[in-house]
């Protein structure tokens, strides 16, 4: 898709859950981005929420799965229904969405597990209660600090699991509550120190 920013046009990737949720052409819009820097490209990927855009980031992280695959995953499944999937252990879902095959679906199960309580995204029970499909409204702040962090230092050129680890050591010494900017100088600090 193409976006207009006051008179410049991004390309921007996006899952079909994301697209279906925008709104007519010409009109507003407000996407939380993911921008990857390759040898070859520069892509920027959009999201319509926060936790679409978290569970991106941490799929991405999963052996085996790059952009392209997550993407098709979070077009294949809704994020509260992969949540869903994930917790329940259930591979026949997963096997389901084009381009994930048997042992990619264990994979994606065994490794996201951990990854999701580690982001904080909402439990079963947290999306159960929750009324509509709000997901931002379940989403704690840390992680949306911690995601802008990571962000940024892969913006700079850092590789993905190196701004991982150094965000989590920043949020080891600063504090589960520690904004967006203090967590990039820490672990900015520690990187290049």
């Amino acid at each position: 898709m193409l976006l207009d920013v006051n008179g410049v046009g991004y390309e921007i990737e996006a899952s079909m859950n994301t697209f279906y949720k925008l709104p007519e052409v010409g009109a507003e819009v407000s996407l939380h981005t993911h921008f990857v820097v390759r040898e070859d490209a520069q892509l920027l990927y959009g999201f319509v929420d926060t936790q679409e855009k978290l569970l991106f980031r941490a799929l991405i992280k999963v052996n085996g799965v790059g952009p392209k695959l997550a993407l098709s995953i979070l077009s294949g499944i809704s994020a509260h229904d992969f949540i869903r999937t994930v917790h329940n252990e259930d591979t026949t879902a997963l096997v389901r969405v084009p381009g994930v095959g048997k042992k990619t679906a264990e994979r994606l199960i065994v490794e996201m597990k951990d990854r999701l309580n580690q982001l904080q995204l909402p439990t079963l029970t947290e999306l159960e209660l929750s009324s509509g499909n709000q997901p931002d409204a379940v989403l704690p702040a840390a992680a949306d600090y911690r995601a802008e962090a990571e962000s940024a230092l892969i913006a700079l050129g850092y590789k993905p699991q190196q701004a991982t680890r150094a965000i989590e050591q920043a949020v080891q010494s600063l504090g589960e509550d520690a904004a967006t900017e203090a967590l990039i100088r820490h672990a900015l600090r520690t990187m290049v120190g």
